[in-house]
């Protein structure tokens, strides 16, 4: 399609757009590790290097991507309405060293977590786990974790009030640590036990708990807040789980990192499925996001860059959009799960390489 059939393109500004591409460029630019995994639509990294390039001096957002870029309408049979989320940074209480106050642990990537290869992956259908008398074998649940799995080992990065606030941490795959002595920890995703992922907002559906329209992720923390005990076993029930790194970040009013081992920029940054397109690509989004106390829906078009994935984020019109730090910012992305459509922004020697162009 041409820049002009995007509704909203010729109305909006790009800049912040062009800033957070910029983030992507120089990493692909420096290093390209995105490069390494697949991407249906993603071209090779010399594709992208020109386009990356002339981003680092372009002064007007606008037309650097009218010039260096061709958009497409993504069209996916399997969900033709597409599928539109939130998430956000958790900011909770913590401190370095155990107490009772603070007694729940995020941990840090423990050494006998292994990243299968794809032949071993190919045989036992595990992407990640542990080696047991030379077998390939799924890692600690949550539970077992939880409950002492890896104890002893000084693999603890910091201690929470809650398991609630570890939980959801894990879901988001980032955090601010406000820590007891003034200063901040942030955490990056470092790596998944590999065992699947279950929602227990599904759970709690399906359970008549909540129904489908009360669900939202305030609606889930109610929910625990009230029900302690129970809360803790239905989490359980997720058995994946999720390691930490302390990151030390260039900017504080940025994101944590990414997939793409760029900060992300909230309303900026968006979460797609890395097995369809390429860590960087810009995509334009038309679909709607809560507002304000009654989370009211109003209309979303804006250009975002693709710098991040996610376990629960699959499919050719999926995206989850970063939407920052705060109260705020969680509950939008707590109330968000929206339709809409997509279009991405291919450089032109990608959609020539692609063979999408003439």
């Amino acid at each position: 399609m041409a820049f002009n059939e995007i509704a909203g393109w010729s109305s909006g500004s790009q800049d912040e757009a062009l800033e957070a591409f910029r983030r992507s460029c120089r990493e692909i630019i420096e290093s390209g590790a995105a490069f390494s995994h697949r991407a249906r639509f993603g071209g090779s990294r010399s594709s992208w290097l020109e386009s990356c390039q002339a981003a680092l001096t372009a002064r007007d957002a606008k037309q650097f991507f009218e010039t260096w870029f061709q958009p497409f309408r993504v069209k996916d049979a399997e969900r033709p309405e597409g599928l539109f989320t939130g998430y956000f940074e958790p900011d909770v209480a913590g401190s370095r060293t155990p107490s009772t106050t603070y007694a729940v642990p995020i941990y840090r990537r423990p050494p006998d977590l292994v990243t299968f290869s794809g032949e071993v992956r190919a045989r036992t259908g595990l992407g990640f786990g542990r080696m047991i008398d030379g077998q390939a074998s799924p890692y600690l649940t949550r539970r077992e974790i939880e409950e002492g799995g890896l104890s002893g080992q000084g693999l603890e990065l910091v201690y929470l009030r809650d398991w609630a606030d570890a939980f959801f941490i894990h879901i988001q795959g980032s955090g601010r640590v406000r820590l007891e002595d003034g200063g901040i920890m942030r955490l990056s995703f470092a790596a998944k036990s590999g065992l699947p992922y279950t929602g227990i907002g599904s759970l709690l559906v399906e359970r008549g708990v909540l129904t489908r329209d009360q669900m939202s992720m305030q609606a889930i923390r109610c929910w625990m807040s009230a029900h302690p005990q129970e809360a803790r076993t239905l989490m359980w029930e997720n058995r994946s789980f999720i390691f930490f790194r302390e990151a030390k970040l260039d900017s504080q009013d940025l994101g944590a990192l990414g997939a793409q081992q760029v900060q992300l920029t909230p309303r900026r940054s968006l979460a797609v499925d890395r097995r369809a397109w390429m860590l960087g690509t810009p995509v334009w989004l038309d679909t709607e996001v809560p507002s304000g106390e009654e989370a009211t829906m109003i209309p979303f078009r804006q250009l975002l860059i693709s710098q991040d994935t996610g376990t629960a984020i699959t499919g050719l019109a999926r995206g989850d959009i970063y939407w920052g730090f705060g109260e705020e910012a969680g509950a939008i992305a707590g109330h968000m799960k929206s339709p809409g459509r997509m279009t991405v922004l291919l450089p032109v020697a990608v959609a020539e390489e692609l063979g999408l162009v003439a």
